[in-house]
């Protein structure tokens, strides 16, 4: 069963109604509501955007990201998703000069199992990755944003600077992603 995180986006019913239209099991979840002890009955996650910074949200997103590595659980970090998946492991993000929105293509850099080649994508973000951590791979960018997909090393942990609820490419991505 898929968890997934809804921190607010206005994409997340977006997201939603693509799993639904896959027939993707899933529930959605609130960070503010959610019980930490409840992770063990999900086999997957997926971290929405958010659109307001809430310290207990972070906090609650930050412990998530820590049980999928510890437990090698498949985890998508979407926009704000990457950004906490960075910052928990020591990685810093940037407020960018001005609003990222709108449609992008970003190139594939490195072999993975989510994406290839290149992906038409949609951007709503002010904030970015600008330190990345160690243990995070870059895998893609674009002309704007050196970090579009990253991924833990060597688990199914991956993070999205763009919304792929979004487009068809993202929706690809996300199949892929839910049946690995």
């Amino acid at each position: 069963m898929l968890l997934v995180v809804d921190n607010g986006s206005i994409y997340t019913k977006n997201l939603t109604d693509f799993l639904n239209e896959k027939n993707i099991s899933f529930e959605k979840q609130t960070p503010q509501y959610f019980n930490l002890n409840l992770l063990g009955n999900y086999d997957s996650i997926i971290l929405s955007g958010r659109r307001k910074n809430e310290k207990k949200t972070n906090e609650i997103n930050s412990k998530i990201v820590i049980y999928s590595i510890k437990n090698n659980m498949k985890l998508l970090g979407i926009c704000y998703g990457v950004e906490i998946l960075a910052l928990t492991l020591g990685g810093t993000i940037k407020k960018i000069s001005s609003l990222q929105k709108g449609n992008e293509t970003i190139k594939i850099s490195k072999e993975n199992l989510i994406a290839n080649d290149s992906l038409d994508v949609f951007e709503s973000h002010w904030f970015e990755i600008s330190k990345l951590p160690s243990v995070l791979v870059p895998l893609a960018d674009s002309k704007n944003c050196k970090y579009e997909i990253i991924q833990y090393e060597k688990k199914q942990i991956f993070g999205t600077q763009f919304h792929p609820e979004m487009t068809q490419d993202g929706h690809n991505l996300i199949e892929k992603f839910c049946f690995l």
